[in-house]
């Protein structure tokens, strides 16, 4: 993907958007660690994975033109239902493309969408080195709440998880 310094606009995920949303998760696994897994999605896993996201209302892209230079979604944060009110967000912005706003306006919309859906609490989970996810969180009012150290590993080496939270709801 070359530079692209253009308008975008942030707006809810769609069907259709699983190819380019997949392609940037795959980017993050093959070339950061953001991700900790070094399998890529197949195509298929990729409709699966974005259909429950979009039929949730917790999918968003940021489009340039058609073309998808960022997403962002929620999920469930644990499977037991004690958790049903806590989410956690995922933002991805191509490479070439971050510095520009637009982890900022996705990472709005998440947190504005998990609002609207009933959520109590959302978390991030960041490995520990990404200073620039950490960053973005805590200008959104994302505050530290603790790392876990050396729980993962990939390209040979071990990983902390720093988990960073927001209140939505009173």
């Amino acid at each position: 993907m070359s530079p692209l310094y253009g308008p975008f606009e942030i707006r809810p995920g769609r069907r259709e958007d699983a190819g380019g949303a997949s392609s940037l998760r795959n980017a993050a696994i093959a070339n950061s660690t953001a991700i900790w897994t070094t399998r890529p999605q197949t195509p298929d896993e990729a409709r699966l994975w974005w259909g429950g996201l979009v039929d949730r209302g917790a999918a968003y892209v940021a489009d340039h033109d058609g073309m998808i230079i960022g997403y962002g979604c929620w999920a469930p944060w644990r499977p037991a239902e004690g958790y049903r009110f806590t989410v956690e967000d995922s933002i991805y912005v191509a490479a070439d493309q971050q510095g520009r706003g637009i982890g900022r306006r996705l990472l709005t919309a998440l947190v504005d969408g998990a609002r609207d859906s009933g959520a109590h609490v959302m978390l991030a989970d960041i490995e520990a080195t990404n200073t620039g996810s950490i960053a973005l969180h805590s200008r959104l009012g994302f505050e530290t709440v603790g790392t876990l150290r050396e729980i993962g590993t990939k390209f040979d080496r071990w990983l902390d998880l720093t988990i960073m939270r927001l209140q939505l709801a009173g």
